[in-house]
């Protein structure tokens, strides 16, 4: 159980950094994109309200005085990029690249199409980023080189992802270390609980046991219906004792079970006899398929104790003139069971909680068929013993399957 709830501790505070980490890695990079993509179409409008009177080095004018936050004489030579000028039809009128020189005249009409071809207003292409603006009867197409932003972009989303991966790992191993202490007053109280049940069960049996046999005595003296409901409940409260012990005992995390292969059909069959006698005089269908020649690896006496709960909890449940279907077959390497009734349930009842002790979804009708609310516990609580899995489907609420894989 320690083990258990270690790695279900691991897994929520890690989930929860997870969720923490991924959301800040998103926000920054997504933030870095947004201010940088900006920055660029910021500067691509201004230049597309730039047009040089004539192209010539000596008479080549600068940006607008007013250009970004800081002018400089400098600017137009720290910004590289070029303007095509197209018409409707998407053929380059102009091409001005005095601001570049990576680019040639036919590189820059074919991107300058490539752009009219997505009919989309700014974007990327390449290491460019463009910005479209309709001129007249054209339309003006500046390309604004990218190439270190989309550098710095790429970098900080690496080592962001690196750097929160690395953090991850760093959490992971630290919730690893610390968990154990986290979640021990918690087992350790849970255990304190299982050792009460056992201990007290171990002191009812005595004073069970001689109620039981002084009842016996006063039974051979004069039979009546008091001596009979103290014999009755004397044994149905030694049978919930004993189930008590039989689920601390399953539950307890160091149990080692008593393995041994055998064959899981004959148990089935051992199991399952009495309950045709008890089918017929019920009235009751007992409908079963059970595959021969089926082995297991386990503890014998506790899969009895399985099959019995769900056998005897189908019985009980199954109502009047009720069916009850019994499966059992391969499945791949391993064994499944399953147990079906016919009843009678509300449909947004919580099938999960049926595992739980002393659950009862209906107490007047449980008080009628006499069922302790432990069985199926013991069922599960077997089941996890064996590194098997047990679950419930009902079917419109006049069906309901149980099912064991093994």
């Amino acid at each position: 159980m320690l083990k258990k709830m270690r790695m279900r501790f691991a897994k929520a505070a890690m989930s929860a950094f997870f969720a923490v980490t991924a959301v800040l890695l998103i926000g920054i990079n997504g933030w870095n994109y947004s201010v940088t993509v900006n920055r660029l179409d910021q500067a691509l409008v201004r230049l597309t309200e730039f047009h040089p009177p004539d192209r010539q080095p000596e008479d080549r004018p600068g940006l607008p005085p007013d250009f970004g936050k800081e002018p400089s004489r400098e600017a137009p030579y720290m910004m590289r990029y070029f303007v095509v000028d197209i018409n409707a039809q998407g053929e380059p009128l102009d091409i001005m690249m005095d601001h570049v020189s990576s680019v040639s005249e036919g590189t820059a009409a074919s991107y300058a199409e490539e752009a009219w071809k997505k009919k989309r207003e700014k974007g990327f292409l390449e290491e460019y980023r463009y910005l479209a603006k309709k001129q007249g009867q054209g339309v003006r197409i500046v390309f604004l080189n990218a190439a270190n932003e989309k550098q710095f972009m790429k970098t900080l989303l690496f080592v962001s992802c690196l750097v929160g991966l690395i953090s991850l790992i760093a959490a992971f191993f630290l919730v690893c270390v610390f968990s154990g202490y986290a979640v021990r007053p918690y087992l350790e109280n849970i255990e304190r609980q299982k050792r009460f049940i056992t201990d007290a069960s171990h002191e009812l049996k005595t004073p069970l046991a001689s109620i039981l046999t002084s009842a016996d005595v006063l039974a051979m003296e004069e039979e009546n219906e008091w001596v009979q409901n103290i014999r009755r409940q004397t044994v149905k409260l030694s049978n919930l004792v004993q189930k008590m012990v039989l689920l601390s005992k399953l539950s307890e995390e160091r149990r080692v079970l008593e393995e041994e292969e055998f064959s899981f059909s004959e148990v089935v069959w051992e199991v399952a006899e009495p309950f045709f006698s008890t089918a017929k005089a019920e009235g009751k269908r007992f409908l079963y398929q059970i595959e021969d020649a089926l082995t297991l690896k386990g503890d014998r006496d506790t899969v009895c104790q399985m099959v019995s709960a769900l056998l005897d909890n189908a019985f009980r449940y199954s109502g009047p003139d009720g069916t009850i279907w019994l499966n059992v077959y391969a499945k791949r390497r391993r064994i499944a069971l399953e147990m079906s009734n016919t009843c009678n349930i509300d449909q947004k009842m919580d099938l999960d909680r049926l595992f739980e002790r002393f659950y009862r979804p209906d107490k007047s009708r449980t008080a009628k068929t006499g069922g302790s609310g432990i069985g199926l516990s013991i069922a599960k609580a077997a089941a996890e013993a064996h590194k098997g899995k047990i679950t419930v489907i009902c079917e419109n609420g006049k069906k309901i399957c149980f099912k064991v894989v093994l």
